[in-house]
């Protein structure tokens, strides 16, 4: 099956990926430092925002593009998909705080895992009823 659910989310996550990208480029631009944090720690975390997104995002659509790959439940793929959309949009918030509030990013990070453990579960035992 061609995915049609994740790639629009994929989308989404895209746009999302630009605002913070720009934020860092703009931050940059005003504080002059073209390259690392030249020891600003609000660029540090806009640079960390940026940074987190773009480790966990491409694997989790990844996951999910199999889950729809596999024709799994359309429900599922956007319920997990909005989750993980959500989750990594609070987490951005929340770390580029300067007085960060742990528990936004916390809450962020356990909907993110849930997300990766999900998808793990159920292609994991899609693959193995298809072995077994």
């Amino acid at each position: 099956m061609t995915p049609i659910i994740v790639p629009t989310y994929a989308a989404i996550f895209v746009f999302v990926f630009i605002f913070i990208s720009v934020r860092v480029a703009m931050l940059r631009g005003e504080l002059r430092t073209p390259l690392g944090t030249g020891g600003h720690s609000r660029l540090e975390r806009r640079m960390r925002v940026q940074g987190n997104f773009a480790e966990y995002v491409p694997l989790a659509l990844l996951m999910l593009a199999f889950l729809e790959m596999q024709s799994h439940s359309r429900y599922l793929i956007h319920i997990l998909a909005f989750a993980l959309l959500i989750a990594r949009i609070v987490h951005a918030y929340g770390v580029s705080q300067d007085k960060e509030d742990i528990r936004l990013r916390a809450s962020a990070m356990v909907v993110t895992f849930t997300v990766f453990a999900v998808t793990a579960i159920v292609l994991l035992i899609t693959g193995l009823r298809a072995i077994g």
